[in-house]
């Protein structure tokens, strides 16, 4: 039996921690920090928002005798869309820049943070590797951790049968976790993905969850793709909540644990700095006013709302308040737009290796449009066979990882070719699997930017026995976000 208990015990640990949080910093506007002309100027020069600022503007060098900016001084989070960027930012708009920021990304916040990652994550490993093995199933025969982890690693990764609830809603919300800590940190969207690939797969996949269990597929890629839209979505719906007062329908109580759960690792770096009256990871959030208002020409504007004291005059004591928008065009080409996912009905025609009658099945993908004329995706089908020797219903399916090429992508109407690796599998036994190369053909149907329709057959071949399947599916496409328009 598979091994949940690692996973549930995270999801205990992050139900009993909200408490924590509820000592999040909130807006000190007693705070002042007094700034000389010089430091203002520079302030309005750059059209830099400075990270925790509450009350600023954007105003002209000669109008700034006296500037006084309220902060929150232990809030360290920043956004990448804080400064405008030069189109030339973008000319490879697919480099990671993980190792190397260089556009004021906070490399030692996101580093910090993923030192509390890994302090929370071994820390409910420890905990389990502690308790009897009729709990935790992490060791079996007697066999040492570190020689279990090494049989899971090689064994995988493999397609796993945990609860669909843990595979395709706990991986993403844990993806999206991984993903606000980098989000949160000054990168861009792009760059926050690569790292909830990198921690999902290197420090979860095959780190801890290698203890209890084979590396699997499905989280690979489900973790930090949908992931990947999940922590947008938690990331904005953090600033619009911060944004009404920090309360959710009036309450400030649900408010605090709403954050917590929106943002788990900063929530505990908060309420373990509080615990220990020092700073021990670097947490805290924020925000001010931000708003996405839709221009004619299609392209979103984020604006940002900014509030400023400041003298016009000869003498300080002329102090008026104005409030002010500081907005910019949000241009970067990669967004959570490019993640796609896609259901329909497939045709399975397996070959005479399997001793199954040809028959109707389902067709799942999650996958990246990279532009209109690329894009990858992890490809499921399922169907229930009947067996030509016992007259059973078997279950057959195939699961593979797939490119495809898009001809004529600046017309709705798209022929394709696609590649890939994968494995079937009869009777939903690893004993029964073969792995198989495949190709096929397609045509994509652009219906809007979000909606097409695609129909393609695939061809795979076994590389170790005489399997020679055959797929036909036909299905509904969907992409997050903008959509196409996005690229």
């Amino acid at each position: 039996m598979k091994c949940n208990r690692l996973k549930s015990a995270m999801l205990i640990a992050i139900i009993l921690l909200p408490m924590l949080s509820f000592s999040q910093d909130k807006y000190d506007e007693n705070t002042a920090i007094d700034s000389m002309a010089d430091d203002a100027s520079w302030f309005v020069q750059s059209g830099a928002w400075l990270p925790g600022v509450i009350n600023t503007t954007i105003v002209t060098e000669q109008d700034v005798q006296h500037l006084t900016i309220y902060a929150d001084e232990k809030a360290t989070n920043s956004a990448w869309e804080e400064e405008p960027r030069m189109k030339s930012t973008y000319d490879n708009p697919y480099r990671v820049s993980l190792f190397s920021p260089k556009n004021g990304e906070d490399s030692q916040r996101l580093w910090s943070q993923t030192k509390s990652i890994g302090a929370y994550g071994l820390g409910v490993a420890g905990t389990l590797a502690l308790l009897p093995e009729s709990v935790t199933h992490w060791k079996s025969n007697g066999e040492p951790l570190h020689e279990k982890w090494w049989d899971n690693v090689r064994q995988g990764p493999v397609w796993d049968r945990d609860l669909a609830a843990i595979n395709y809603i706990g991986h993403p919300y844990f993806g999206g976790v991984y993903y606000q800590s980098a989000r949160k940190s000054g990168y861009r969207q792009w760059d926050a993905f690569m790292y909830s690939t990198l921690m999902s797969t290197f420090y979860w996949e095959y780190g801890v969850e290698a203890f209890a269990e084979t590396p699997s597929i499905q989280d690979l890629f489900v973790t930090p793709i949908l992931g990947w839209v999940y922590g947008e979505w938690a990331y904005n719906k953090e600033q619009e909540i911060r944004l009404s007062g920090g309360t959710v329908w009036g309450s400030s109580a649900l408010g605090n644990t709403t954050l917590f759960f929106l943002d788990p690792v900063d929530g505990l770096g908060n309420g373990v700095n509080h615990l220990a009256g020092a700073q021990i990871f670097t947490a805290g959030t924020g925000f001010i006013g931000v708003d996405d208002v839709a221009l004619a020409n299609g392209v979103s504007e984020r604006h940002y709302k900014f509030q400023v004291q400041y003298a016009i005059g000869a003498t300080s004591s002329s102090l008026q308040k104005k409030t002010n928008y500081y907005s910019h065009t949000n241009n970067d080409p990669v967004t959570y737009s490019i993640v796609g996912i896609s259901a329909g009905m497939s045709y399975v025609a397996p070959s005479e290796y399997w001793q199954l009658e040809s028959g109707m099945g389902a067709s799942f993908s999650l996958g990246l449009h990279f532009s209109p004329a690329f894009s990858g995706h992890l490809t499921y089908t399922r169907a229930e066979l009947t067996d030509t020797q016992s007259r059973v219903s078997t279950t057959y399916e195939n699961y593979s990882v797939n490119a495809l090429y898009y001809f004529n992508s600046d017309t709705p109407l798209r022929p394709f070719v696609t590649a890939g690796i994968g494995e079937s599998m009869k009777d939903m036994d690893r004993k029964k699997k073969e792995f198989q190369v495949n190709s096929g053909l397609g045509l994509h149907y652009q219906i809007n930017s979000n909606w097409a329709l695609q129909g393609d057959w695939r061809y795979a071949i076994g590389t170790s026995s005489s399997t020679n399947d055959h797929v036909t599916t036909t299905k509904l496409v969907y992409r997050f976000g903008q959509g196409e328009n996005q690229t």
